[in-house]
């Protein structure tokens, strides 16, 4: 039972890591959609609302970058908590494996 719970964690965990990548993947297609337009407008913006329009995507870019710059660590924490998750597991393997050797030494004694 608690190996099933075990899977399922390590599972929601490969998940969220898999959304977040795809939130990455999403806001950089966005960047580069807002950075095209804003090359395209940039030669018919040039007044006053030529710079609040530019003021105003460099305010969305710099959310944008701190944005991403969350994604990359959430995604980084849970590819730390997928691998002390394997760590946990090969170590509660690896005392069952010695538990295992150890009963069946003595077996093998009291067997003769």
């Amino acid at each position: 039972m608690a190996g099933n719970g075990q899977q399922s964690n390590e599972q929601a965990t490969r998940n969220g890591i898999q959304a977040l990548e795809s939130a990455f993947s999403g806001i950089l297609k966005s960047r580069q959609d807002v950075d095209q337009t804003r090359a395209t407008l940039s030669s018919g913006y040039q007044g006053s609302d030529g710079g609040q329009f530019g003021s105003l995507l460099k305010q969305w870019d710099d959310q944008c970058n701190s944005i991403l710059r969350s994604l990359e660590d959430m995604v980084d924490k849970l590819n730390q908590s997928l691998s002390q998750h394997g760590k946990t597991q090969g170590s509660s393997n690896e005392q069952i494996n010695q538990a295992y050797t150890q009963s069946q030494a003595a077996f093998d004694q009291l067997a003769g």
